[in-house]
Protein backbone atom coordinates (compact mmCIF):
# COMPACT_ATOMS: atom_id res chain seq x y z
CA UNK A 1 0.00 0.00 0.00
CA UNK A 2 3.69 2.52 0.49
CA UNK A 3 4.16 2.54 -3.21
CA UNK A 4 0.13 3.19 -3.91
CA UNK A 5 0.55 5.97 -1.26
CA UNK A 6 3.64 7.31 -2.67
CA UNK A 7 2.08 7.27 -6.54
CA UNK A 8 -1.26 9.37 -5.08
CA UNK A 9 1.11 11.86 -2.97
CA UNK A 10 2.86 12.73 -5.89
CA UNK A 11 0.19 13.72 -8.10
CA UNK A 12 -0.30 16.44 -5.57
CA UNK A 13 2.98 17.55 -4.32
CA UNK A 14 6.59 17.39 -6.30
CA UNK A 15 8.28 15.54 -4.38
CA UNK A 16 10.65 12.26 -5.32
CA UNK A 17 9.16 9.02 -4.59
CA UNK A 18 11.85 7.72 -3.03
CA UNK A 19 12.18 10.60 -0.53
CA UNK A 20 8.78 9.53 1.19
CA UNK A 21 8.54 7.11 4.09
CA UNK A 22 6.06 6.08 6.60
CA UNK A 23 7.52 8.76 8.93
CA UNK A 24 7.10 11.72 6.11
CA UNK A 25 5.10 14.37 7.41
CA UNK A 26 2.78 15.66 4.86
CA UNK A 27 2.84 19.62 5.72
CA UNK A 28 6.26 20.18 7.18
CA UNK A 29 8.10 17.52 4.91
CA UNK A 30 6.01 16.73 1.85
CA UNK A 31 4.71 20.66 1.34
CA UNK A 32 1.14 20.28 1.10
CA UNK A 33 -0.86 22.81 1.81
CA UNK A 34 -4.66 22.03 3.76
CA UNK A 35 -6.24 22.47 0.46
CA UNK A 36 -3.40 19.59 -1.29
CA UNK A 37 -4.31 17.39 1.60
CA UNK A 38 -7.66 17.33 1.58
CA UNK A 39 -8.05 16.97 -2.35
CA UNK A 40 -5.82 13.85 -2.19
CA UNK A 41 -7.98 12.29 0.93
CA UNK A 42 -10.57 12.26 -1.54
CA UNK A 43 -8.66 10.35 -3.95
CA UNK A 44 -7.57 8.00 -1.01
CA UNK A 45 -11.35 7.78 -0.75
CA UNK A 46 -11.98 6.67 -4.45
CA UNK A 47 -8.41 4.26 -4.28
CA UNK A 48 -9.25 2.52 -1.39
CA UNK A 49 -13.26 2.93 -1.60
CA UNK A 50 -13.22 3.71 1.81
CA UNK A 51 -15.23 7.13 3.53
CA UNK A 52 -12.86 9.14 5.34
CA UNK A 53 -14.41 11.23 8.93
CA UNK A 54 -13.29 14.74 8.59
CA UNK A 55 -13.03 14.47 12.56
CA UNK A 56 -10.41 11.44 12.34
CA UNK A 57 -8.15 12.76 9.48
CA UNK A 58 -7.45 15.76 11.05
CA UNK A 59 -5.16 13.25 13.56
CA UNK A 60 -3.31 12.34 10.22
CA UNK A 61 0.24 13.81 10.20
CA UNK A 62 2.32 10.86 8.56
CA UNK A 63 2.63 8.79 5.70
CA UNK A 64 2.27 5.88 7.98
CA UNK A 65 -0.65 7.21 9.83
CA UNK A 66 -2.97 7.66 6.75
CA UNK A 67 -1.71 4.12 5.86
CA UNK A 68 -2.81 2.51 8.87
CA UNK A 69 -6.22 4.70 9.35
CA UNK A 70 -7.29 3.25 5.57
CA UNK A 71 -6.55 0.50 6.86
CA UNK A 72 -8.60 0.34 9.79
CA UNK A 73 -11.02 1.91 7.66
CA UNK A 74 -10.88 -0.87 5.21
CA UNK A 75 -11.47 -3.34 7.94
CA UNK A 76 -14.47 -1.88 9.17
Amino acid sequence: MLEQVKEIICEYVEVDPSEIHEESRFIEDLGFTSFDFMSMVGEFEDTFDIEVREEDVVHVKTVGEAIEYVKKLQAE
